[in-house]
């Protein structure tokens, strides 16, 4: 049994002993002594290691909805693997790599991760877009998800730690105040709720205007699901992107530049707008039979008087500064309130802030559908959730900062990014529908600290496993899906 002089210890083996013989006897007493079940015990766990303990919740979770939405029918487990440790532990590849050994027990080199994502966008990125366009149609069908019949489009950019640019990382206007680094440009078309449709990527450099219809057709002749309402923010709004919707018979609601109307049409919208109440509106022709609906909200003046003034107390003390110049009458910001007097005063010209004013709480969207005006409305203002689609994409998910250099690399990480989020919103949709109160970022944080213990008996020839006890959140977790 052993050797020992500490007299605790000696007991501890007397008892193994005890133990051995009655195995050899082949029959066990029918109560044993306490002591002989605690020698037991303490030699069962004395041949635990840290090995006998891996991390399970990631792939109890996220596991479970990769294989509900369909995401298996993709053969290759790395896609899997890289696709769960996003969603959970989103960092860099080779992090990731680390990750799953010491957390899962997976052994994966650097260069296979690197290689599989040489192949993955080539071979499966069609695939991986169907299947979760799929998956969002038949929540449709089931009614648990309004129709397709709006969807949502926005552009955004994702930078790289890089200096260097190619044909695909280009410097541009860049979202994230990364005006130095190269850049992609990624455009996401979303349904109602914000679930993912499809995705394309662009140069750099691509005038965000002239991706929407590139957009749209790609996706909507992948999938064939019409022509549905298509709602997007201001910076689409060209007269060639609208005469394009026109000319091709998309039906569209966007943000209007109502301030940059002509002048007798600005003359129009003050004069239609005076007098009105929160949750008015007034509806005004617009060219090429458009319609220009214009809503006002109190919550909306308070915040633009807001802002002005703030604006507006930044140049006075400036102004006081004598520090302004005629170079700094221009259109950018609130210097558009500034006027010189004599020679060389610069001044603040009240007269504009009192026109300003007149904006207060008006917001204007432009439409070529006979939809009711306050379904124009409400269907605008669901664009937040694609704006809340990307940034779950950039902080929950991390889609950028990236560093690879690689075309068809830079693809398959946007890719993963994509599959992750479609799962993190039909994760987010249980959680609502379930009732339970926190987030998918915190339940991902709870999946780190669901443990499964393998071990295997003193009298069993083959090892078993055992989920450890969940915490009651975890449990409610683990409930949602089992």
């Amino acid at each position: 049994m052993g050797t020992a002089t500490d007299p605790v210890e000696v007991a501890r083996l007397v008892e193994l002993g005890e133990l051995f013989i009655a195995r050899r006897h082949g029959q066990y007493d029918l109560f044993p002594e306490d002591q002989r079940d605690n020698a037991v015990i303490l030699n069962f766990v004395e041949t635990l290691s840290n090995a006998s303990i891996r991390t399970v919740g990631p792939e109890l979770i996220f596991g479970r909805l990769f294989d509900e939405i369909g995401f298996n029918a993709i053969p290759e487990r790395l896609f899997r693997d890289i696709v769960i440790t996003r969603l959970v532990y989103p960092t860099s590849k080779l992090k990731t790599v680390d990750y799953l050994y010491r957390y899962q027990g997976k052994t994966v080199s650097p260069d296979s991760v690197y290689l599989f994502l040489d192949r993955l966008n080539e071979r499966y990125s069609v695939q991986a877009q169907q299947i979760a366009y799929e998956h969002f149609a038949y929540e449709h069908s089931r009614g648990i998800l309004k129709a397709i019949n709006v969807v949502f489009y926005d552009i955004t950019s994702l930078y790289f730690e890089a200096e260097d640019e190619d044909d695909l990382r280009r410097i541009g206007f860049s979202k994230d105040g990364k005006f130095q680094n190269p850049q992609i440009m990624l455009g996401l078309l979303v349904g109602k709720g914000g679930y993912p449709i499809g995705y394309d990527i662009f140069e750099g450099n691509t005038f965000e205007g002239k991706t929407l219809l590139p957009v749209l057709k790609h996706i909507a002749e992948r999938y064939n699901f019409g022509k549905p309402i298509v709602i997007a923010d201001a910076a689409m709004l060209s007269n060639d992107n609208l005469d394009s919707l026109d000319d091709q018979d998309y039906p569209f609601v966007v943000a209007a530049r109502i301030r940059n109307e002509s002048q007798a049409m600005q003359e129009t919208i003050l004069e239609r707008c005076t007098g009105l109440q929160t949750g008015q509106h007034v509806e005004i022709g617009h060219d090429a039979g458009r319609r220009l609906i214009v809503a006002y909200s109190d919550k909306r003046a308070k915040k633009d008087a807001y802002n002005r003034e703030r604006g507006l107390q930044r140049l006075r003390k400036r102004v006081r500064s004598g520090r302004l110049t005629k170079e700094n009458l221009n259109r950018r910001g609130y210097n558009k309130f500034l006027k010189l007097t004599g020679k060389i005063t610069v001044e603040i010209d009240e007269q504009k802030i009192e026109q300003a004013a007149k904006w207060d709480g008006l917001k204007g969207d432009l439409t070529n559908t006979d939809l009711p005006a306050c379904e124009v409305i409400e269907n605008y203002g669901q664009l937040w959730q694609i704006e809340r689609a990307f940034r779950i994409s950039k902080t929950d998910l991390r889609i950028r900062p990236m560093y690879h250099r690689r075309r068809r690399r830079i693809e398959a990480h946007v890719l993963v990014a994509f599959v992750a989020y479609t799962i993190y919103k039909e994760f987010e949709r249980r959680l609502t529908a379930a009732g339970l109160s926190f987030s998918p970022a915190r339940a991902a944080e709870l999946t780190q600290n669901m443990y499964e213990l393998t071990f295997r008996l003193p009298t069993a020839p083959e090892s078993q496993r055992q989920l450890l006890e969940m915490d009651p959140e975890q449990k409610s977790l683990y409930d949602l899906l089992y």
